[in-house]
């Protein structure tokens, strides 16, 4: 359920920028206002089904935390056509396997199977986006299913419980700043009047996005979403998502969080960083290039080579961005220091490789090979059809466009020096700032 933040490894050498070629890709809209996006791919008879809803933890209530993801876990409890459990079992039997994931913008809910039972996915998926059947039981037994996950990959995870503590800090205001799985004492409490509201606002057809991608044709799956997916009232409780947005960051900000289970402490810093938007996404490319530039190799990128090679005060450095975000991300950079080295003196080298970044700008040589990978990162990106459909379905879910999935490699391709050091010199701003040691305690 975490969003991933994938780095090219290898490199293809090209004489000529080119771009993935994204023709097999068609939309449509049913009346019900469900939107839909088809991804033809024939080289085997496989399709990956998906529906994603527009939205996700950062759009819950206060005091409600955890919610979305609740509903997540609720939505295999059952129907009155397919009893609790069946669900996956039926997949499974064809063969098939299926999964869900909430983030902060979208909840979504994928099916990968043989192409003849598409109809069988959309029959099954539709029933549940408006026919779910929930009681006292259920609630209770998934609430304390998400409880024990929260324990088992949070509250027993120092990195984590770390991260809870970062982000609470950075976020001032807006409900990024909030855990996706939900603060422990809020879930506690989540019931069966929660679910169900959330469900009926949330759960209709004009808050969601189908996408289909595999052997199939767009006439085919447009027909059979109108059969499944277009009887489907729509719900009124839809509107405009507007959330809490972040005031003036006046002063950077610290934390350290210590704890005995530590094996490896490190230094991170968290920028606030803008988002990607429709029509406009040439600063999200420029900080895709600086992250890449920044840390996107142990053994090229500007951190990496300097701390760990030259230096040799790092055994890992790095820089990550998403681009994948609905409101205002952030940008990171960390260090795990050699075990000689102390976090202070990490951070404090760390401080001075970005400031001779910000002097001396990228290596012509290297700019180039982060941006021949990145054209080659895109070209690979077609043999994952599962993939093809996530960026799609996430895309849509924050507000971009077909068209601006389809101009993104050239947006990152058409980013030049100059616009790698306006974004360093907009997002690298203390003041925007969390800086974080994660530190090992000493058992007593």
């Amino acid at each position: 359920m975490k969003a991933l933040r994938p780095l090219l490894a290898g490199i293809l050498i090209l004489a000529t920028p080119v771009f993935a070629q994204q023709s097999n890709v068609s939309t449509f809209t049913l009346p019900n206002g469900m939107e839909a996006v088809v991804i033809e791919d024939h080289r085997a008879l496989v399709v990956t089904h998906m529906v994603w809803y527009r939205v996700g933890s950062a759009d819950e209530v206060l005091g409600k935390s955890g919610i979305a993801h609740f509903l997540e876990h609720l939505m295999f409890v059952g129907t009155d056509d397919i009893p609790e459990g069946d669900f996956s079992r039926i997949i499974e039997g064809l063969g098939g396997n299926d999964n869900a994931f909430t983030s902060y913008d979208y909840t979504a809910y994928f099916q990968r199977i043989s192409a003849e039972h598409l109809e069988l996915m959309m029959t099954m998926e539709a029933d549940r986006m408006r026919d779910l059947e929930l009681n006292e039981e259920a609630v209770r037994t998934e609430r304390d299913v998400v409880l024990a996950e929260r324990a088992q990959r949070t509250d027993s995870d120092p990195g984590s419980l770390f991260s809870e503590q970062r982000d609470a800090a950075l976020y001032m205001n807006h409900h990024y700043g909030i855990p996706v799985i939900g603060w422990r004492h809020e879930l506690e409490q989540l019931n069966l009047d929660d679910a169900l509201e959330y469900y009926r606002r949330y759960y209709a057809p004009n808050n969601a996005i189908l996408v289909v991608a595999g052997d199939v044709t767009p006439t085919e799956v447009e027909a059979l979403a109108l059969k499944h997916y277009g009887p489907l009232e729509p719900s009124d409780g839809i509107v405009a998502r507007a959330r809490p947005q972040e005031p003036p960051h006046l002063a950077p900000r610290r934390l350290e969080y210590s704890d005995t289970r530590v094996a490896n402490p490190y230094v991170i810093r968290n920028y606030l960083a803008t988002e990607r938007n429709s029509g406009d996404q040439s600063k999200a490319a420029a900080l895709t290039v600086l992250a890449q530039l920044l840390g996107g190799s142990g053994l090229t990128s500007v951190l990496g080579k300097a701390l760990q090679l030259d230096q040799q005060i790092a055994v890992a450095a790095g820089a990550f961005y998403s681009a994948t975000s609905l409101d205002p991300d952030s940008f990171g950079v960390y260090v795990v220091p050699a075990p000689d080295v102390s976090l202070e003196q990490a951070e404090a080298k760390m401080d001075e490789v970005l400031a001779q970044f910000l002097l001396d700008g990228p290596d012509p040589a290297q700019m180039e090979r982060i941006k021949t990978q990145i054209r080659a990162s895109e070209i690979y990106a077609l043999d994952d059809q599962n993939g093809l459909a996530r960026r799609y379905g996430a895309a849509l879910s924050i507000g971009l466009t077909v068209e601006d999935v389809a101009n993104w490699p050239k947006e990152l391709d058409a980013v030049t020096a100059d616009d790698v050091m306006a974004a360093a010199r907009e997002v690298l701003d203390l003041r925007n700032s969390v800086t974080g040691w994660l530190m090992k305690e000493e058992a007593e």
